[in-house]
């Protein structure tokens, strides 16, 4: 297996990966959050470069992360609470499909009736 390291910091080395060449036990932020985990606070031990390093991912430890917190029903309510005020319309009151647009503060039926 190939590793390139670069110096992330005078005191330390961060190594650096081709394009899929991670070892086993290191993912990305895309990979833990589709298995369902998040890297719980924990810095990235590695990072993948790619597109002749303009790109780079870096990766934390499978052993380490936590899963992902989930919200309470308290806090999904009051984001259902704020998503629908974001559709009621201020003039009328109706509770439109869609979000309200913000620039004219009302909903299009209202818009175009005055």
């Amino acid at each position: 297996m190939m590793t390139i390291t670069y110096p992330a910091d005078i005191a330390e080395e961060f190594p650096t990966y081709p394009f899929r060449m991670a070892p086993d036990g290191l993912a990305t932020r895309r990979q833990l959050h589709a298995a369902g985990l998040r890297p719980g606070g924990h810095d990235a031990v590695a990072q993948i470069l790619w597109r002749r390093g303009k790109r780079v991912a870096y990766l934390y430890r499978l052993d380490l992360a936590a899963p992902k917190r989930t919200a309470t029903p308290a806090q999904r309510e009051a984001i259902a609470k704020a998503l629908r005020a974001r559709r009621t319309c201020r003039h009328c009151g109706v509770v439109k499909p869609y979000y309200i647009p913000r620039r004219y503060g009302c909903c299009l039926d209202c818009l175009g009736g005055q």
